[in-house]
């Protein structure tokens, strides 16, 4: 029996212990490390060689183990030969010492037997090189290991993960080879499908990246399933990453899934939807650590008992099946997903879990890339997430909120908190001198590289000294995001500027990303392939160019019947913001219009909430009739219950805005939405950051406006259409009102299943269009 792993995974695996405590650690050290790294390694000398390959051979019983790994250093001199491995960390040095990490030992010796086997020698030692991220010292501490007693350690661990190794063999024997003959769930396959699932296949088999432009209805979800599931069957990829930007989405991925299992009794296949942490807590104070949360105590001497004993009598692990585990155990919920992610097959997350650098499953994407496919749905959505992602704020405010509650006797902390603020308000006198409230800059701040260092040195000084107690949470979060900050700032490129923004007292400094193309490329990288789909990819060079700039692109066909979708252009109005008041009485008379010829369910998109609310009173105070609005401050189970309306009602007029939760990914198929009504091409208000955006793409020769504000916008507007055909069967109506829909620069970007559209200029030719269409 043969398996590969490696090392470090190997052995933090297999010797964790204690408790879930992240209140100072986080995933700002690993942000970090590897520059690090780079630093100490650089300061190595001569005799120094960095980032060294390690291979070790070893058999267990009958287990024939090949592990692997990369060794920060290994330095050759006149006294031998030594292992030196680095570790960041965020706790006081002289409260480290050979016993605190078990697992970074445990991966140093490994390390250590495999050198000493490869130059057959017996002396070699081991040296552990801890960095303090916030003080920037440095402790070393060498220990030396016989041969012998190294073997027995790697033994040891090795059968400790036997039942493991044996387990997996098993499983991706079984799963493959039911993999190999899936068949695909449905009789047919309906138009486009079959090449879409074609050329997923391909790009997963050579290794390459895929847009998929399909509009709505084709079954997107399956089509790049299925053919992932077939890679694995012939050993082209080992796990399935599904991505998400809502959780409407990720229904229907975790959907498609139940649906193989229903059409395949006692398929291998194991899938897991990872859930927010919030929706997943089971504590109410929602903080990570042994003192305030009874689940973070002692989780790491449980959990590996727990997921071997669900991993071997369950393939799905819902929200619910995984929170009724944790009660059971008493341990977190939201860390037992992550830990069952490890044996899943499919994993179904946000966009979050692989682009946010904060958020990221470490285990997966903190090294090179691998045998992972990426299926990324929703793809108009990513390079804004990333954007938002990539950005990092300093808030005057927020420093004062903290620095409120501490007082001289804390005199570090309070005095680093107090050049903060003082840095801040620096930068807020200058805007009120000159008399504005935003400044964009092309450079990181000046000035302020000290008092964030002080800050972050300090306030690591006040956690150690409290280790123990609980820790205020917005000393914490205001930690966080000073840390986030300067990890920014030292990142800081071309593909960002600087905002200083001011409001009344507080004063902002922003770290904002305008282009994140490169940091998706080099995220999608971490896969051995990605395929990147929705129904607007429009104009499909702008996607691609904010995306990486790199992939091949297909395009599928509307695979519905053209007379099923009555299409209009009402460019005889204007839906812009200085119109807006004289125009909303026509507006609300072109809706009704529409409404009052044919009865049924229909949704009136707008760009904002303020002019829905506008129209709304308009309307209402005309037509006297009852109406249904999204409301900015939805919980879920007030989300739901919009939706149900629609499954129950056959006369509601709803008023939502566009890229809301309802313009997007809902799916209401037949008669429960038979017309969108979208009032204005989706603009995104005018502001700096987006102004920003613009100048960018302007300086490199691109169209910044578009890139900003238009195709955002209009992916907007195609996303409320796609709402009403969802099937084959359905039939419905989409009114575009706006004059600038008539404009070539938007012609453009409409798909080409729109070339029916017809252009109406007044109510009374809408009438008789609408009667023919629904009369038909």
């Amino acid at each position: 029996m043969l398996i590969k792993t490696g090392i470090k995974e190997l052995v933090e695996f297999v010797l964790k212990s204690g408790d879930i405590d992240n209140r100072f650690t986080g995933s700002d050290r690993a942000l970090l490390g590897s520059k690090i790294h780079r630093q100490l390694q650089k300061q190595g000398g001569k005799n120094y060689s960095a980032e060294q390959s390690i291979v070790l051979n070893i058999y267990e019983g009958d287990i024939d183990y090949v592990l692997t790994g990369r060794a920060d250093g290994i330095i050759e001199d006149k006294n031998g030969v030594m292992i030196d491995e680095i570790k960041t960390v965020a706790v006081r040095l002289e409260n480290i010492d050979d016993t605190t990490y078990p697992s970074h030992w445990g991966q140093a010796r490994f390390y250590r037997y495999a050198v000493a086997k490869d130059k057959n020698i017996d002396e070699i030692k081991v040296r552990l090189t801890y960095y303090n991220i916030d003080t920037d010292e440095i402790k070393r501490i060498v220990k030396t290991y016989s041969i012998k007693e190294l073997g027995d350690f790697v033994l040891s661990v090795l059968k400790q993960y036997r039942r493991w190794a044996i387990f997996e063999h098993q499983w991706e024997k079984e799963r493959n080879a039911d993999m190999k003959r899936l068949s695909f769930p449905f009789d047919n396959y309906r138009d486009g499908q079959r090449s879409v699932s074609r050329r997923v296949y391909r790009a997963q088999r050579d290794q390459k990246r895929l847009f998929v432009n399909a509009p709505t209805g084709i079954g997107k979800t399956m089509s790049v399933l299925f053919p992932s599931l077939k890679s694995i069957g012939e050993g082209n990829v080992d796990k399935i990453f599904y991505f998400t930007a809502k959780s409407v989405t990720s229904r229907r991925a975790v959907n498609a899934c139940s649906f193989l299992y229903q059409k395949n009794d006692n398929l291998h296949l194991k899938f897991l939807p990872i859930t927010a942490k919030d929706k997943m807590c089971l504590n109410d104070t929602k903080e990570c650590n042994p003192v305030a949360c009874p689940y973070a105590k002692g989780y790491f001497d449980k959990i590996n008992d727990v997921v071997f004993n669900e991993i071997s009598n369950n393939n799905f692990f819902s929200a619910e099946t995984i929170i009724k585990i944790a009660e059971e155990y008493k341990i977190c919920p939201y860390e037992l997903s992550l830990d069952l992610s490890d044996w899943s097959d499919i994993i179904i997350c946000d966009y979050n879990y692989l682009f946010d650098p904060q958020v990221k499953l470490q285990r997966f994407f903190s090294g090179g890339g691998d045998n992972y496919a990426f299926l990324i749905d929703e793809t108009h959505n990513l390079p804004d997430r990333v954007r938002d992602m990539y950005t990092a704020t300093l808030s005057k405010k927020e420093v004062l909120k903290v620095k409120s509650k501490f007082d001289k006797s804390n005199k570090k902390l309070y005095s680093a908190l107090n050049k903060l603020n003082s840095c801040l308000l620096g930068c807020r006198k200058q805007l009120e001198e000159n008399k504005i409230n935003h400044l964009v800059r092309q450079n990181p701040p000046e000035n302020i590289d000290g008092a964030v260092d002080r800050f972050l040195t300090n306030c690591s000084e006040y956690f150690e000294i409290h280790k123990g107690e609980k820790i205020d949470e917005d000393l914490l979060n205001l930690y966080f995001d000073v840390r986030f900050f300067q990890k920014i700032s030292e990142d800081y490129n071309d593909n960002y500027v600087t905002v200083y923004e001011k409001s009344g007292d507080e004063l902002k400094i922003i770290l904002f990303c305008t282009d994140p193309s490169d940091i998706i490329d080099e995220h999608l990288k971490m896969g051995r392939s990605a395929v990147l789909f929705s129904a607007t990819l429009s104009p499909e060079t702008f996607y691609r160019e904010t995306m990486g700039k790199d992939g091949d692109i297909l395009t599928v066909k509307s695979p519905f019947p053209q007379e099923n979708l009555g299409l209009y252009m009402m460019d005889g109005i204007s839906t812009k913001y200085t119109d807006r008041e004289h125009t909303a009485e026509r507006l609300c008379e072109i809706i009704n219009t529409i409404t009052e010829r044919q009865k049924g369910n229909y949704i009136v998109y707008f760009p904002s909430y303020s002019y829905m609310n506008m129209i709304k009173q308009k309307y209402t105070e005309i037509y006297q009739k009852e109406l249904v609005i999204q409301n900015p401050y939805m919980n879920e189970k007030e989300r739901k219950e919009f939706l149900t309306e629609f499954e129950n009602k056959s006369d509601i007029l709803a008023f939502c805005v566009m890229g809301g939760i309802y313009g997007e990914g809902i799916d209401l198929t037949g008669d429960r939405l038979i017309g969108s009504i979208i009032v204005g091409v989706g603009l995104p208000q005018i502001n700096v950051m987006l102004d920003a955006v613009k100048d960018h793409y302007n300086s490199d020769g691109k169209d910044g406006f578009a890139y900003a504000y238009q195709y955002p916008g209009m992916n907007k507007v195609l996303q409320a259409a796609g709402r009403v055909i969802r099937t084959d069967t359905d039939r419905g109506v989409v009114v575009l009102i706006d004059s600038r829909f008539s404009q070539p620069k938007y012609l453009k970007t409409m798909p080409s299943h729109w070339n029916h559209i017809k252009r109406i200029n007044n109510t009374d030719k809408l009438k008789i269009e609408l009667s023919e269409f629904w009369g038909k």
